[in-house]
């Protein structure tokens, strides 16, 4: 069957036109529910008005919170700080670099002409605390003649003479007994660190280390406590970089927990920790009696 040219033009019209009566139709629907819905608005808005119900903000408030004491809030508030800084293992930045002030650079210098570097924590009364490998030759015989002549601390820019006080029993490093106790004649301008003897080290447990990195000056770097070792050795996953020995291991509250020690060979991130304990500080005066 053929159409004509007349027929498809009267064909496509007439869609046309019920297109757009339709359209039309669709429109006035639309027009009528939104004009009710405004209508129900208005009415509502005016019982709101009649019944004295104002505008208010969409903040909201806990019941609890409403008749509180400033106090009470204050309080509430810190304690929400301080359960979120934990969980997310932070640490104030003003308390970072009041603790990063609390360590200096060690150099010591054996009977060859080599010098080692370290890092050392001050511990106050002209004391620091860092490890034995640093500032004792150890491993010692015929074949390896090695002593230390020389122990410099370097305090606010200037390298100062120390001595050694005190040291563990260690004779290699990575050790339980690897830590030692410098002194100065000259009181430094140094803030002393706060020891935590009761520190569990528990795993993941976030942590900080400050070093003499790469011998460049004290560097922070941020870590987790791994596992506790039977040598009473803790590792950590935290930067154990050349120079980071006789640090500060700290905890999140800015404690002195620990030193760094050592690390895994081959594996930088890899580090041991010696928890910080009452023998350490035997001929510290103002730790001793602890």
């Amino acid at each position: 069957m053929r159409f004509g040219s007349s027929a498809i033009f009267l064909l496509v019209g007439v869609v046309a036109l019920l297109s757009f009566t339709l359209g039309g139709f669709v429109s006035l629907r639309r027009a009528v529910d939104q004009e009710a819905r405004i209508d129900a608005l208005s009415a509502e808005v005016a019982l709101m008005s009649r019944e004295g119900r104002g505008a208010t903000g969409t903040s909201g408030m806990a019941d609890a919170m409403v008749d509180a004491p400033s106090a009470a809030r204050a309080a509430l508030l810190e304690d929400l700080k301080k359960e979120l800084k934990h969980e997310m293992g932070l640490m104030p930045i003003s308390l970072l670099r009041e603790r990063s002030a609390s360590f200096v650079e060690l150099y010591a210098r054996d009977n060859s002409g080599h010098t080692n570097y370290g890092t050392a924590g001050y511990l106050g009364s002209g004391y620091f605390i860092t490890v034995k490998h640093a500032v004792v030759a150890l491993a010692v015989d015929e074949s390896n003649p090695r002593r230390i002549e020389r122990i410099e601390l370097r305090i606010n820019g200037r390298d100062t003479a120390a001595t050694l006080v005190d040291a563990g029993d260690a004779e290699n490093e990575v050790d339980p007994g690897d830590w030692a106790i410098l002194r100065v004649k000259q009181m430094p301008d140094l803030p002393a660190l706060s020891v935590n003897l009761g520190y569990p080290f528990q795993f993941a447990a976030p942590i900080f280390r400050l070093g003499n990195d790469y011998s460049k000056g004290i560097v922070l770097a941020s870590g987790y406590v791994g596992q506790k070792l039977s040598n009473r050795l803790v590792t950590a996953l935290t930067d154990g970089h050349p120079g980071v020995s006789g640090g500060g291991v700290l905890n999140q509250e800015g404690e002195l927990v620990g030193i760094p020690v050592g690390r895994m060979q081959g594996d930088f991130r890899f580090s041991f920790i010696l928890p910080v304990r009452q023998d350490m500080f035997r001929k510290v005066p103002a730790l001793a009696s602890r």
